[in-house]
């Protein structure tokens, strides 16, 4: 379903050579099969070379996030167990100050996700195939604004703040390393604690800066776009390089299969179909894999991974589960 529409156009192409070529007999039309295969050859390492690379970038979204998932998970575990909770008087006081420091931390995630999935003009725009029936899926972010998915889990005056930053997720723990630095002076965290907290804090920055260096700094396009004119290039001159070495396969075949002989050129059809069918599949591949956040269905499903760690730090805090949001709907088992 991918690729049908190039199967269709590349049947329609070699057919058309090979009329010109036997009906026609335009035998000039042909270009020798042993410079066509050393195209072949060089094509073949410059897409394997940018698939190598796309698929470098999307691994390594990929472990970004699963380290966001696990650092989320110890640092709402670290700050729940570091408060003084021998002092029993203090206890409603202190799970307060946790739901607010774990809502803030769900506000992080949300403007990053969002971030993750802002447009750039360098990315392929996939809203035409996401809304047709055959390839519809669900894309959280492009269903409702920012300010509404934050607004739940920030007071007015934080909400305030982060929107008049440009870089939302990182007003974001900015608030959050000031609230924390704030209970330990008023002596309900561990300074000890602080000290591990901040680390955590640390690392979720260097894991947001990396995830805008995949988001913000593309594949180069020299890369990109050679590879993308050779496939195109050796793709137009393979036919004129098969027919011709199937018809003289043919010719060879006279004297012991007339019949066959006479129409063997034409099985030439499939078997350069399948070659080009396969060259381009691979430069498809890799033109997916390039922006890894742009809200393709070969995306890291980032809305699904933030969903999940939402759903396990609230747990942690012994959230009413009626206040835990449900998981995304994956539209077509398409996870985003």
């Amino acid at each position: 379903m991918w690729t049908k529409r190039e199967i269709i156009f590349f049947t329609i192409f070699v057919t058309g050579i090979t009329v010109l070529y036997h009906f026609f007999d335009l035998k000039w039309l042909q270009v020798p099969l042993a410079a066509t295969a050393m195209i072949g050859t060089a094509v073949a390492f410059m897409v394997g070379f940018q698939n190598n690379a796309a698929y470098d970038r999307i691994w390594e979204a990929r472990k970004i996030w699963g380290g966001i998932v696990n650092t989320s998970r110890s640092l709402i575990i670290t700050v729940r167990d570091s408060f003084y909770m021998h002092r029993n008087e203090a206890k409603k006081d202190e799970s307060a100050e946790l739901k607010i420091i774990t809502n803030r931390h769900i506000a992080w995630l949300t403007a990053l996700r969002y971030a993750m999935r802002t447009k750039k003009s360098w990315e392929g725009s996939y809203e035409k195939m996401h809304k047709a029936d055959v390839f519809s899926y669900n894309i959280p972010e492009f269903n409702g604004p920012l300010e509404d998915e934050l607004r739940p889990y920030l007071s007015p005056e934080e909400f305030e703040y982060v929107m008049s930053n440009d870089n939302k997720p990182n007003a974001i723990i900015s608030l959050q390393s000031r609230h924390l630095r704030k209970l330990t002076d008023e002596k309900k965290l561990w300074d000890f604690s602080l000290l591990n907290i901040q680390q955590m804090l640390q690392e979720l920055t260097a894991l947001q800066g990396k995830s805008e260096r995949i988001k913000n700094f593309p594949y180069p396009k020299q890369y990109g776009s050679i590879g993308y004119h050779f496939v195109h290039i050796f793709m137009w001159i393979l036919p004129i390089s098969i027919i011709p070495a199937f018809a003289n396969v043919g010719m060879k075949m006279s004297e012991n299969y007339p019949l066959m002989s006479e129409y063997f050129v034409w099985f030439n059809i499939p078997f350069t179909v399948i070659i080009i069918w396969v060259f381009n599949t691979m430069l498809r591949i890799g033109l997916a894999g390039e922006n890894p956040f742009e809200g393709s269905p070969n995306d890291v499903p980032i809305s699904n991974i933030a969903r999940g760690i939402t759903r396990d730090i609230l747990q942690i805090i012994d959230e009413d589960p009626k206040n835990i949001p449900a998981p995304f709907e994956n539209v077509n088992d398409i996870q985003m």
